[in-house]
């Protein structure tokens, strides 16, 4: 919610899309180093705490960033800082996320059907809550999506607070440092290839599959020529995919299969960026996110699914801390090159270069399948296949 009004601010402020660009990189920039830590914090400590502590610092900031916006004191240096604050929340919070729904289910046979839900929902939050905001700012303004955004705060920690989970076995430091976890996580996603395929591929789509989020501003404005309302719309449209995605991946129990749907995933949203970049209808653009928006929150489930279902449990923190930062450690990238390039060959033409690359990417990814499958089959106790 407060990364849509912040890009909304700044380039109703600036006008530029190369800023626009930048402060999307300097948002996920501080996500992409401390991601990896995190994921050796969540194997050593408790991830409801680290999950508290992190809610509070939250709600902290958002708390001032509504102040200084009633009392109009908000300028694109103020915006930018709570930017780079916010990513430094999201790199301590999302691997924890990710790595504490094991924690959640007592009866193991309810796992996989757990983890499709759970990460389905915390998929679709990444869509829902820019598309409450976006709504907010074109109905009541940037101040009241700030305010709501501090108010959300206390039900996510009294929620925490509300948890009681069984004691679970750490990680085991004696004789070892940061660093060597590190990079024993490195060396295991490595050389478990299937989990090192989906990990590549969800950095590929981090890196051009999202990229007209960034650009939503400049759509908006100068494509649609609409204003704070048609910004809303665009932010919500993703939202309603993702919804139909929930309910057919909670209603899933099986993990076999998944892998061919992330294969297709990447290839809708290849040719639904090709078409919203060339419509110049809203209603158009709004139906063509609402697909690319459930195809890009089906891609992250599946793939949050299947890596749960095939990592060991020791190594559970650091891999899904790897995980996440896949999904957002391109994110900085992302945004800056399209920013950078829509400066100089226009925004349409650079959505049309991502779709491009996105089809490529899953034509890629379904040469894996064979592979992937194999290992699916083998850990979830199917009729076995010889693993490559």
């Amino acid at each position: 919610m407060t990364q849509v009004t912040i890009s909304w601010l700044i380039y109703t402020l600036t006008g530029s899309a190369w800023l626009l660009g930048l402060n999307g990189f300097l948002q996920f920039l501080p996500t992409l180093i401390l991601a990896p830590f995190s994921g050796v914090l969540s194997d050593r400590w408790s991830k409801r705490d680290l999950l508290i502590v992190v809610q509070v610092l939250g709600t902290v900031a958002s708390l001032i960033l509504t102040t200084l916006s009633f009392l109009q004191l908000v300028n694109f240096w103020w915006l930018m800082t709570f930017s780079i604050w916010g990513g430094l929340l999201k790199g301590l919070d999302m691997p924890v996320r990710y790595a504490i729904v094991i924690e959640t289910v007592d009866n193991r046979d309810h796992l996989n059907n757990a983890i499709a839900l759970y990460s389905a929902m915390l998929s679709s939050s990444m869509l829902i809550g820019p598309a409450i905001g976006g709504l907010l700012l074109a109905k009541l303004g940037a101040n009241y999506c700030f305010l709501y955004d501090s108010l959300s705060y206390v039900v996510a920690l009294l929620t925490l607070i509300l948890m009681r989970l069984a004691p679970t076995a750490k990680l085991d430091v004696s004789g070892s440092n940061t660093w060597q976890k590190l990079q024993e996580g490195f060396s295991y996603i490595y050389n478990v290839l299937p989990i090192r395929a989906i990990l590549l591929l969800l950095a590929l789509n981090g890196l051009v599959g999202v990229a007209h989020v960034a650009l939503f501003p400049i759509f908006a404005s100068d494509i649609l020529k609409g204003g704070g309302d048609t910004m809303g719309f665009l932010s919500a449209a993703g939202s309603v995919g993702s919804v139909v995605g929930c309910l057919y991946l909670s209603l899933r129990r099986q993990v076999l299969g998944l892998e061919k749907l992330m294969a297709l995933c990447p290839a809708i949203s290849g040719i639904g960026l090709i078409a919203f970049a060339l419509s110049r209808q809203v209603w158009l653009s709004l139906l063509i996110l609402v697909i690319i928006g459930g195809a890009g929150m089906l891609l992250v489930s599946c793939g949050n699914t299947i890596v749960q279902t095939l990592v060991e449990d020791d190594k559970r923190g650091r891999v899904m801390s790897l995980y996440s930062l896949s999904i957002i450690g391109t994110l900085p990238l992302s945004s800056l090159i399209a920013g950078s390039l829509a400066q100089y060959i226009g925004a349409p033409n650079t959505v049309i270069a991502s779709g491009i690359i996105c089809l490529l990417e899953s034509i890629w990814f379904a040469r894996q399948l064979p592979l992937l499958t194999s290992w699916i089959k083998i850990k979830t106790n199917l009729p076995k296949v010889a693993a490559q």
